[in-house]
């Protein structure tokens, strides 16, 4: 439920609620794009929606970690009203679980039971599925968390999102910390690189998860790989920092992500620092050598986000020290059926 949906109504009759299609049509990841910027503009005003890009992405490309599922309510004027797109963990220890990834109304047609009518779509997908929990990003405070906990979801995980701001010029490249060098790629992690990524990927399992009913993935060279390709496939852009030791192993490393290249706001994702290398300021170094990355590769972004766990004190300290300021509360809801 990344996007608000209505509270419960009841409707006099119950809408129809239709698969999308696979693959979807242009038609479709364009009505869907405008759906979503008509939720933003009102539910997250300030927060870019996401392009016909990101969108068509989604929709059109396949996890890795499962099988998605996704609905549309066709408005009468030939826009979608309401929409719902759930991904089925496939991957080995989560095959009782889902992720559900949108269930959005259209802010003129809330108050007429679609935000209802999609979710028991959903759960019905759910239960013929034999899943046992979903869990969804909510923003805290909207219309979309009521309706989750009316649903009968819990707040597992609170976390925010924070955001940092991007010089519009030249940012000079941080000094090395001795022992260890830094490197940089953007896309898939080159072959001499991949095994060493995975066991750096694998240190995430300490991340805080709070009570997510969910087991962390079994990181190879592969599937790293994998994962970064997916977001290739979907139109985007991935570039990586990494801390390398004189003998090869990664001992940080931090991932920035633009669903649509011409995006100005950018994502950061993992940025992870093995257990070992501790204490050495390896967190910040990565992290502020993708800012200098990104300013000379993509110099239209303004802005970077990530979100963290309100209980992950390390990385907030570190976000506090590079300028990064809190922008909104969302947590990792989750609902066991």
């Amino acid at each position: 439920m990344t996007d608000s949906a209505p509270a419960p109504a009841p409707a006099s009759t119950p809408p129809s609620v239709p698969l999308l299609s696979v693959p979807p049509t242009a038609a479709e990841i364009a009505a869907w794009t405008r759906l979503l910027g008509a939720v933003h503009a009102v539910d997250l005003p300030g927060v870019p929606a996401p392009s016909v890009v990101e969108v068509g992405g989604r929709l059109g490309v396949p996890s890795i970690r499962g099988r998605s599922v996704q609905w549309a309510i066709p408005g009468e004027d030939g826009e979608i009203d309401g929409a719902a797109a759930l991904l089925l963990f496939t991957d080995e220890g989560n095959t009782h679980g889902a992720y559900l990834d949108v269930l959005a109304v259209r802010p003129s047609a809330r108050r007429r039971g679609l935000g209802r009518a999609l979710w028991e779509r959903v759960r019905g997908e759910l239960l013929a599925q034999g899943r046992t929990s979903v869990s969804s990003t909510v923003e805290l405070g909207s219309s979309a968390q009521r309706f989750a906990e009316a649903l009968g979801f819990e707040n597992v995980l609170p976390m925010a999102w924070h955001v940092q701001e991007v010089p519009a010029g030249p940012v000079e490249e941080p000094q090395e910390v001795p022992g260890y060098r830094l490197v940089s790629w953007s896309g898939e992690t080159p072959d001499a690189w991949a095994e060493a990524a995975a066991v750096a990927h694998g240190a995430m399992e300490d991340a805080p998860m709070g009570e997510l009913d969910e087991r962390a993935p079994v990181w190879t060279g592969e599937r790293v790989r994998q994962a970064q390709r997916l977001i290739v496939d979907r139109g985007g852009v991935i570039l990586s920092v990494a801390a390398l030791t004189g003998t090869g192993e990664m001992a940080a490393y931090t991932e920035l992500v633009l669903p649509d290249p011409a995006d100005t706001r950018a994502v950061q994702y993992d940025t992870v620092v093995v257990p070992t290398h501790r204490g050495r300021g390896l967190g910040r170094l990565v992290k502020r050598q993708m800012v200098a990355q990104a300013v000379r590769r993509y110099p239209q972004v303004r802005e970077i986000v990530t979100t963290v766990a309100d209980e992950n004190a390390p990385m907030l300290g570190i976000n506090e020290s590079l300028g990064y300021r809190r922008e909104r509360g969302v947590g990792l809801f989750q609902l066991k059926l």
